[in-house]
């Protein structure tokens, strides 16, 4: 779909979602994988898209978080991601597939 990944970084599952439904709606960008850790109390969640999308839905992501009252951990945008970046990107990405 795109050139770049956006990452967020947020407290929960909860949180997590909600970033999601936000970066999706503010930007033409799709779920790429979200890893939890810590039990779910850490959540990562990966979305791909042109950079500029990815920029918008990193931005809605965090504003959305700030509105919640969400914990935002960390977010970044990976421009132009390097073969390393997207192999670790797909071997994530395929535990989500369907068995």
């Amino acid at each position: 779909m795109g050139s770049s990944y956006g990452l967020i970084e947020v407290s929960g599952v909860v949180a997590a979602v909600d970033s999601l439904d936000a970066m999706c709606k503010a930007a033409d960008v799709s779920l790429v994988t979200w890893e939890r850790k810590l039990g779910g109390r850490l959540v990562t969640v990966v979305v791909e898209g042109t950079v500029s999308d990815v920029k918008a839905a990193v931005d809605a992501a965090a504003n959305i978080c700030k509105v919640n009252h969400h914990i935002l951990a960390a977010s970044g945008v990976i421009a132009s991601p390097a073969e390393e970046t997207r192999r670790l990107m797909a071997k994530s990405a395929k535990r989500l597939e369907k068995k």
